[in-house]
């Protein structure tokens, strides 16, 4: 009987246990007897199995990645606003430096307009003023004249005094105006010199206005122009920007493209992995459960020709007489065999076969062996080797002493092998060969094959 007050011993057992369900189907020859049976073939390769960290990690890559992505993403709109705000901007830079220009021509017309009125202007007061002074200049010779040799406005004096025909009709003119009245003349004339100086004046100043408007607006326009250059340049500067995060994306975008492929392939690495061992398990428990009506029947036929030859008369069989030699090896193996399956119950198990579990006080009674009818370690082993009649003790560590204790690395088919802890034995099992051996593992298992475990392994016990 197996211990239960050594629960992390129990729990290494566990865990060590699910080995099997990575392992290839138990060849026939891993159960059934070695004499007589064709070679098993050999177990294909398992395909790759790629373990919890690496999927892991290849999970945690394809996040990160992922969330690169969204960052650069999230980056991309706002440069993108960015990009659109500035697009923007440089679209009115341009319009308002269109409307400079068009102030700025349109000033230089009016400038061009206005020098075009102030040159008329001049020259119209320089007319002005020539027939003022020429007018002044034919009064004051006339009135001279007047004054040396006394008016004389009859037509002999008229006549007499003429330089040439225009001085002879100016007098004319004069001599009705002074008729009229000269001092009037002269003030009219003066008026329009001063109008005209005026009007002059007033075009020279709208020249100045228009120049300067002009100038305003060329340096308007040339503002405008250095704003378009400096939004269109933000703009070239931004979108290079957004041109260098999108590539910078699309790198990231790559890489986890690649990561997922990649962690899709490990995944479906591990799913057909997954199938490959479903399927293998399913041939070892087909296998199991050949060999364990295989074993049955043998030890069934093996029983009734012990109970012919014994001729004995009482309420069960007496023991089966001991043998040994190969013959007895596998009939010992047929019958641990042949029990395949078998609930784990605490305490449970004897010369005869199953029997109820009892209480330990711990583990065992959480998962209630007490109720079960199974074997546990020492007790699959009491009736295995009861078929031989050896008769084993029941404790674990006293059925490790009951034989010879060979190397472990000397093991064979039918051996005994037990594990220990601080010195004090806690498993025992049986081996079969090929690597495999048959135990009653611990509570909530049943009665199994599976690899040796060699961790903890402190004897082997050899009974023939």
């Amino acid at each position: 009987m197996t211990s239960r007050r050594v629960p992390t011993a129990i729990g290494v057992l566990a865990v060590l246990g699910a080995v099997l369900l990575a392992t290839p189907a138990v060849g026939a020859a891993a159960v059934a007897p070695a004499a007589g049976t064709a070679p098993a073939q050999p177990a294909p390769p398992p395909p790759p199995n790629p373990g919890d960290d690496e999927l892991d990690q290849s999970r945690r890559t394809v996040q990160e990645r992922a969330g690169e992505v969204g960052r650069l993403t999230g980056r991309l709109a706002e440069l993108d606003a960015e990009v659109e705000k500035l697009q923007f901007a440089v679209a009115a830079r341009n319009e308002e430096a269109l409307a400079a220009r068009d102030t700025a021509d349109a000033a230089g017309r009016e400038a061009d307009a206005a020098a075009a009125r102030a040159f008329s202007a001049r020259q119209a007061t320089e007319e002005a003023g020539r027939a003022v002074d020429e007018a002044r200049t034919r009064l004051d010779a006339f009135v001279g004249d007047v004054y040396t040799h006394g008016l004389d406005l009859g037509p002999l004096g008229l006549l007499s005094r003429a330089t040439d025909p225009q001085d002879l009709v100016d007098r004319a003119r004069l001599t009705d105006a002074l008729s009229e009245d000269q001092a009037a003349v002269l003030e009219r004339l003066q008026q329009a010199r001063i109008a005209q100086a005026n009007a002059d004046s007033l075009a020279r100043a709208a020249q100045e206005e228009a120049d300067r408007r002009r100038e305003a607006a060329e340096q308007a326009s040339a503002a405008a122009e250095r704003e378009l250059d400096a939004a269109a340049a933000a703009a070239d500067a931004q979108q290079a920007r957004l041109d260098a995060v999108r590539a910078e994306r699309a790198q990231v975008q790559g890489r986890l493209d690649a990561a997922e492929n990649a962690d899709a392939g490990l995944r479906a690495q591990r799913q057909r992995f997954e199938a490959w061992r479903a399927e293998q398990e399913r041939l070892r428990a087909a296998a199991e459960e050949r060999a364990r009506a295989e074993a049955r029947a043998r030890v069934q036929r093996e029983e009734r020709s012990r109970a012919r030859e014994s001729q004995q008369d009482g309420p069960s069989p007496a023991p089966a007489p001991r043998r040994s030699g190969s013959a007895a090896i596998e009939t010992v193996i047929d019958r641990a065999t042949a029990q395949l399956g078998v609930i784990y119950a605490w305490g449970g198990g004897n010369s005869r076969g199953p029997t109820r579990g009892i209480r330990d006080g711990g583990v065992a009674d959480e998962h209630g062996d007490y109720r079960k009818v199974g074997f546990d370690c020492s007790g699959l082993m009491q009736y295995a080797f009861a078929g031989v009649g050896v008769d084993l003790p029941r404790y674990s560590g006293n059925q490790a002493n009951s034989g010879e204790l060979v190397p472990i690395d000397e093991m064979r088919r039918g051996d005994m092998l037990s594990w220990a802890e601080d010195g004090r034995t806690h498993h025992i099992a049986m081996y079969l060969g090929d690597g495999m051996m048959i135990e009653a593992p611990y509570s909530g298992a049943r009665v199994r094959i599976t690899p040796v475990r060699y961790d903890g392994l402190n004897k082997v016990t050899r009974m023939f």
